[in-house]
Order: structure tokens, then C-alpha cells, then sequence
């Protein structure tokens, strides 16, 4: 069977298995069936390491300055938390846009690695935390193993990590098994430190960030933070920073209703003439009309 036959067998399977505009939850690791009838609108948010194999439709994704458009057949892979912006860009009731999720898990990777042994070859320098990928027949044929345990609950428990352990074989062992590896769990790399800047970026986003303090947290020097961080993300720690910021302060004002200029104060901005200006560019809209827009959508 080619690639079109996988595919056709996989959207079978997602419309039997899910609903019009619903997105179905597989009861194993954080697996996703999603599915929208219609293209979407762009959305907002933090994604973390994960694998998302476009069965039918297309999707896009924005991350700093750089955007990844994927279509039926070809993966999505990122291999550390971004604030990112998602948009489904082809989809119809005849035709809905099918995407499977699989969250990346480090302990499981790094059982595999246990067994088979690293890689040979792998190098990681200025690789992108996002990357999109033709999907192999054998590939796909383990994400159809993984969808089809929807129909056999029973089996869960024994065949889904089996199923998921190989798809994340397969991953290491193709083109994105450097981005993996290095990027995901690597500590001593240049490329690797990145994610510990990230990871401490995200707890001290309200903080005023200092470069220097940041590039010593790490081990690296300024200049080489700034050339590997922005390889590694498309963004600059700066930028990075102020995306943190506006995506917690809309949160707050959804989440917990605070008015414009107390999410401000919250996530670290002493101007709220600034975070009008920040979170329109960002968003298309003032803080109040954005949010308004956003509860009118979601009623």
C-alpha cells in the first residue's frame, strides 16, 4: 500500500472515530484525534515537544518570525515549548481536516536510546525547534496501529506504548533525529542549553531580563546565546520574553477576568500604553476588543 492508500485508511478512521469540529482525546499519553470541518481562525498558545501528522486538510504554524505550513502526508515536529500561533488552513464539511497529536516523551526517549544506542552523526547546531517532514510509509503505518486501538480499549494498556515507542524509533532514526536529541535533552550542547534559558525564561517572564545574567545562567556569552537562541526558536530572547508575556496576560483576562492594565502590571509591563501597542501587533486587536472578540466566539 502507498502513501495515499495509508492516508485514505487513516481518514477512515478519524471519521469514524470523531465528531464535526470535536477533537477526541485516545485515553493513552496525551494522543489527540482532532478534527475541524472549517478553516479556523489563528489561536494563541504555548506548544510543547509533540509530533502532529496531518491525515487530511492542511494546517500552519507561526513560531517568532518563521511560519510552517504542512499538509496531508507530511508531520510537524517540535522539540521544545514555544509560544506559537496555529491556523487551520484548509478544511470543508466534505473534507475536514484530520491531525494526530502524540506529545513527545522524554523518559520513553530516553529508554530507547538505552537499547538501541545514539545515532551516529547527529548534530544539532542551528537546527529549528520546528521542523516540517514527509511522513515514511512505516511511519505511517505505526500512527494507523496507534488510531486503531480506538476501537479495541481492551488492548490499550498492552499495544499503545508499543505503537508509540515505535513511532518515536522512527522519528529518531529519520531526519529530525538530531532536533530530538539535542535539542530535547541535551545539556552540554550549545543547542541544548537553549532549553534550560527557555525553561528559566518562562518562570521569570515578569522579571526584566538581563541578557548578560541569562547568557551566565546558561555558560554561554552573550553573543553566542543571541545567535543560538534565535537559530533554535526564530526569536530573540527579548522577543521571546514579550510573546511569554502577552500570552500569560491573555489568559488572565479570560481566565480570570482582570482588566487590561492589572494583567499588565502582572506579567512585568510598567507601560500600558506599551502593552496596548505589543499585544495589538500580536494579537490584531486592543486588549479589550480581543478578548470581547474571543468570549463572542467561544458563546
Amino acid at each position: 500500500m502507498g502513501i495515499t492508500g495509508r492516508l485514505q485508511e487513516l481518514s477512515d478512521l478519524f471519521a469514524r472515530f470523531t465528531e464535526q469540529d470535536r477533537d477526541r482525546p485516545l485515553d493513552f499519553g496525551g494522543v489527540r484525534l482532532y478534527r475541524r470541518d472549517t478553516p479556523t481562525l489563528p489561536q494563541h498558545y504555548e506548544c510543547g515537544p509533540g509530533f502532529s501528522l496531518v491525515i487530511q486538510g492542511a494546517k500552519r504554524l507561526t513560531a517568532g518570525t518563521e511560519r510552517f505550513d504542512y499538509a496531508a502526508g507530511q508531520y510537524l515536529l517540535t522539540s521544545l515549548h514555544l509560544p506559537v500561533v496555529t491556523q487551520v488552513t484548509m478544511a470543508s464539511p466534505e473534507a475536514p481536516h484530520f491531525c494526530l497529536f502524540i506529545p513527545i516523551d522524554t523518559e520513553a526517549m530516553g529508554e530507547l536510546l538505552a537499547r538501541i544506542g545514539t545515532p551516529p552523526g547527529l548534530d544539532a547546531d542551528g537546527m529549528r525547534s520546528v521542523a516540517v517532514t514527509p511522513a515514511t510509509p512505516d511511519l505511517l503505518d505505526a500512527a494507523t496501529r496507534l488510531v486503531r486501538l480506538a476501537d479495541r480499549p481492551q488492548d490499550i494498556p498492552a499495544l499503545a506504548p508499543l505503537f508509540r515507542q515505535e513511532i518515536l524509533y522512527h522519528l529518531l532514526t529519520g531526519p529530525d533525529g538530531p532536533r530530538l536529541l539535542h535539542l530535547a535533552l541535551s545539556t552540554g550542547h550549545h543547542a541544548g542549553r537553549i532549553p534550560r534559558a527557555m525553561a528559566w525564561m518562562r518562570t521569570h517572564f515578569a522579571e526584566a531580563l538581563r541578557v548578560e545574567m541569562l547568557a551566565d545562567h546558561v555558560g554561554m556569552s552573550v553573543s553566542c546565546l543571541h545567535h543560538h537562541f534565535k537559530a533554535v526558536t526564530a526569536m530573540t530572547p527579548i522577543q521571546f520574553q514579550k510573546q511569554l508575556r502577552l500570552h500569560e496576560a491573555r489568559r488572565l483576562m479570560l481566565m480570570e477576568n482582570l482588566d487590561a492594565g492589572t494583567a499588565a502590571l502582572r506579567v512585568g509591563y510598567q507601560s500600558p500604553s506599551q502593552f496596548s501597542r505589543d499585544y495589538s501587533r500580536l494579537y490584531g486587536a486592543p486588549p479589550a476588543r480581543d478578548v470581547e472578540r474571543v468570549r463572542q466566539a467561544a458563546a
